[in-house]
């Protein structure tokens, strides 16, 4: 099985391209650094940056909300390739290819610039003692559910 869950942030914009040929398919590459758990004696470093790639309607939806520093969650399958230099130097690479990938954080959060603000929760004393809140009485014919 080959499957990756990444939680990160972008650190720059998406390079977006688009195939050639009859039907254009959008092709998005995007790093995001993705915050390493544990720091050991000496290292640095606390991220890891990881090369997504995402194709189709994904890499245009790259294209149209991703930005630097947004927060994203990123499901994929790891790929490795490799090719050869103009000098004749083999590279080896190891992408992320998306098969998933939604927002992490709604957009105020990570600059406080509009969207979901803690004074929209409700307040504690709305809640009750087991810390659900209470529901109005006379509310059952507006739930969407039974």
């Amino acid at each position: 099985m080959n499957k990756v869950i990444l939680m990160g942030r972008l650190t720059r914009d998406p390079e977006v391209r688009y195939s050639q040929g009859e039907q254009a398919t959008a092709i998005a590459r995007y790093t995001i650094a993705v915050d390493r758990r544990f720091k050991r004696d000496g290292d640095q470093q606390t991220a890891d940056f990881i090369g997504c790639v995402a194709f189709g309607r994904l890499g245009e939806f790259a294209e149209k909300y991703l930005r630097k520093g947004t927060k994203v969650l990123v499901t994929g399958r790891i790929q490795t390739g490799s090719y050869t230099k103009q000098d004749g130097q083999k590279v080896y690479t190891t992408d992320v290819v998306v098969e998933e990938c939604e927002f992490a954080e709604s957009k105020g959060q990570g600059d406080n610039a509009g969207g979901f603000t803690p004074s929209d929760r409700p307040s504690p004393s709305s809640a009750a003692g087991d810390g659900f809140m209470n529901i109005p009485d006379g509310i059952d014919e507006e739930l969407p559910f039974n």
